[in-house]
């Protein structure tokens, strides 16, 4: 749709730079579509052109989210709410799957990236901390192309990384923290977000439950704009209107300072064969954290021969016949609504 809208019908930008700024924002940390609009709104306004692109980008789907997310707090626990709730959660298994065989396909390039994504897996299962599993799979590739040989010490350190993260009180300082750290260091798909997401605030600290995770990222599908206004619909849950604010506020800024600061410095990052070897590494680790969450949010989900079969169909027609998952949530909801009573 960007490309529509800015190289066809604008003609803002030619062809070629559109796809250079695409090639950038894989490149940095944070939402993909969010920091291609900054980068679009810097080359035509400077910095006004940033702050207008990112802010029109992100605020009405956050304000959408927000409205969705208020009535999920007042009405969610109805009967038939959870009805439709439960429906959608086999069709988001489906597409965190699909991500993860789209993004397999240009990430694993290669046996080496297909071994170090297979060890992050392992790690990520056994609980490794995700920066841990992340940091050491770039450090990995980017040792193995420097010397042309295997990366012990890296493999050790990614094995032996374990959780070390202890409970942390909610509150509205912890809720941006959180999410500024997010939006600082996730690279890959805005799926990725839903490892973070579990690991940190459902496993660890426990403030959200395994069926509020799901539901936040049901939301973030069905609801216009990026996938990371999950974190506003998750700062609402925990903590009303200000904890929305905050969650969305943490979450993209990172977003605005690396667009800003990487414009210049991405081109060389690629073209160094260490540091192209760090990012590559880095985004095999993402895929082995989208795959891990997805086997632990599948187990509470795919319980019954419904579930599997909603998960199943859902996986191939988005797989195989590209179908949104903007109408296959709602079907599925109201399918499992009906099949309840």
């Amino acid at each position: 749709m960007m490309e529509e809208e800015v190289v066809r019908r604008r003609r803002w930008l030619s062809r070629e730079r559109f796809l250079d700024l695409l090639g950038a924002t894989n490149l940095i940390p944070g939402p993909n579509s969010t920091e291609m609009a900054i980068h679009v709104g810097y080359l035509r306004g400077g910095w006004p052109g940033l702050l207008v692109a990112g802010s029109c980008f992100i605020l009405p789907a956050a304000v959408i989210v927000t409205a969705i997310a208020w009535a999920y707090v007042r009405f969610g626990t109805l009967p038939q709410v959870e009805g439709l709730l439960w429906g959608a959660k086999p069709v988001v298994i489906a597409v965190v799957v699909q991500a993860i065989a789209s993004l397999g396909r240009s990430i694993v390039r290669s046996r080496w990236l297909l071994v170090v994504a297979l060890v992050a897996l392992v790690a990520s299962l056994a609980g490794a901390n995700e920066l841990v599993v992340l940091a050491a799979a770039g450090v990995l590739v980017a040792a193995a192309r420097a010397a042309k040989r295997g990366g012990a010490n890296a493999l050790a350190l990614l094995a032996a990384a374990g959780p070390a993260v202890p409970i942390v009180p909610l509150t509205l300082t912890g809720i941006f923290l959180f999410f500024l750290k997010v939006g600082s260091v996730l690279f890959g798909s805005g799926y990725v977000l839903v490892a973070f997401l579990r690991a940190d605030l459902v496993s660890r600290w426990h403030w959200l439950t395994e069926s509020q995770l799901l539901d936040a990222v049901a939301v973030g599908q069905v609801t216009p704009g990026p996938v990371f206004t999950t974190a506003t619909f998750i700062g609402y849950v925990l903590a009303g209107w200000k904890g929305a604010g905050l969650a969305t506020a943490g979450i993209f800024l990172p977003a605005f300072v690396l667009v800003a600061a990487s414009g210049p410095l991405v081109p060389r990052l690629r073209r160094s064969r260490i540091a192209g070897g760090f990012l590559d590494g880095v985004n095999a680790g993402s895929l082995a954290l989208m795959a891990a969450v997805t086997l632990q949010l599948a187990r509470p989900v795919l319980v019954d021969p419904v579930s599997i079969t909603i998960a199943a169909i859902a996986a191939v027609l988005l797989i195989r016949f590209r179908i949104s998952s903007a109408w296959l949530l709602p079907a599925a909801a109201l399918l499992r609504l009906l099949l309840r009573g």
